[in-house]
């Protein structure tokens, strides 16, 4: 297994509930666990009512939230039932707020289309204008506590959970361990994040693909907690597979701004120049051309709006649209910037849209586990083993 994220862990969990006699080791590069996407992101428990009926997302997500609650309960990590609200900023996004109820229908997601005087029962700092959607099964957990506890089951399962072990190449039957050398494998697993188009390169798979990453910003209000009951969302941009700015809890109770989705100049691009990779920025910058003439995504506008949320302040007043008494004074807590490893089609221009699996009877490579991957892991990697197992 090749990446110790919550995807990557999960696969382990769910071969390892199949298979508890086989040999199962899990390869991540970092020094500690939640180093990256899986413990920098929102730990929102998304509900499932954003994509599209046909899609894997629809259906992993709603089952994942279930599985995901579970697991919490059992290792004793706390979920804080928030709930969300959609909201509208104008009159010409309802029908775009229908559309999520429809969809939430046909996912078969618990919605519930309310009022303004329902939302002010809900979540008396938002605002919406004539009607909004409440999504009662939307929660927030730790996303490193999920990790951490993913990490303590492999184990106790008879996997190995190997830190500070880059591997470095790979090929059908095996992958290079920069800490244990040549190994040999049955089947190799990549779940590899921001690198899983690298690797999945290494054998064969993924040609058509690169990854385009994107940064999150994320910024933590001094308010006492509880004072914001409910995550709440705008209604999102249907061209893009981005949510806009939001705000939500954590599940200690604070409010939270974030996270921006900015083109990242290299795939840690965390901030500064630390970590900075100059082969990473000419892929990056050969490969974002695609992207800018894609006709599938109004790249110019999401340019023209990412940008700008740099500035605290700008991204501060863009939520105080959702909610009014937001103050950019009041939320000056740098959090933990993410990056989200977003795959792109490149003959096409196309961000993929929903999670995109290759693979033969040898490898397998989770090309895309974007977000709501780690809302999905636990579905996502009973899935992708079922899938396996057909194969081999």
């Amino acid at each position: 297994m090749i990446g110790g994220g919550v995807v990557g862990l999960a696969l382990a969990d769910a071969w390892l509930a199949r298979n508890p006699t086989d040999s199962v080791v899990v390869y991540d590069k970092e020094k500690s666990l939640a180093a990256h996407a899986s413990g920098r992101n929102s730990g929102v428990l998304h509900a499932g009512f954003y994509y599209a009926p046909d899609s894997l997302k629809a259906r992993l997500t709603r089952d994942g939230n279930a599985m995901l609650k579970e697991f919490c309960a059992e290792r004793g990590i706390e979920v804080r039932n928030t709930g969300k609200v959609v909201v509208t900023t104008s009159e010409e996004q309802l029908p775009s707020l229908m559309m999520l109820a429809e969809r939430g229908q046909a996912n078969g997601v618990e919605l519930e289309l309310i009022d303004e005087a329902g939302l002010a029962e809900l979540e008396p700092l938002a605002r919406t204008v004539d009607k909004a959607l409440w999504s009662p099964n939307t929660a927030v957990a730790s996303s490193s506590g999920v990790v951490e506890g993913l990490a303590q089951r492999v184990r106790e399962r008879g996997g190995r959970v190997e830190l500070d072990s880059a591997v470095t190449g790979g090929g059908p039957g095996w992958v290079m361990s920069m800490r244990e050398g040549y190994l040999s494998a049955g089947h190799v697993i990549n779940a590899a994040g921001l690198y899983a188009d690298t690797v999945a390169h290494w054998f064969g798979f993924g040609a058509d693909y690169r990854m385009l990453p994107f940064k999150g910003l994320y910024w933590y209000g001094n308010w006492e907690p509880g004072r914001l009951q409910r995550h709440v969302y705008p209604v999102p941009d249907p061209r893009n597979p981005f949510l806009g700015v939001h705000l939500t809890v954590t599940v200690d109770g604070r409010a939270k701004i974030g996270p921006t989705a900015i083109p990242a100049l290299w795939r840690e691009d965390y901030g500064g120049v630390d970590g900075l990779k100059p082969r990473e920025l000419w892929d990056v910058a050969r490969t974002f051309p695609r992207f800018l003439t894609s006709k599938h995504h109004d790249v110019p506008g999401l340019l023209r709006t990412e940008f700008p949320k740099y500035s605290r302040t700008h991204l501060v007043k863009q939520a105080s649209a959702l909610v009014p008494s937001v103050r950019p004074e009041d939320f000056t807590e740098r959090g933990k910037p993410g990056v989200r490893a977003q795959l792109l089609h490149v003959p096409t221009g196309k961000l993929e849209m929903d999670f995109v699996v290759e693979g033969d009877d040898s490898s397998t490579h989770m090309l895309n586990a974007v977000s709501p991957a780690w809302t999905s892991s636990l579905a996502v990697a009973d899935y992708v083993v079922a899938g396996i197992h057909e194969r081999v």
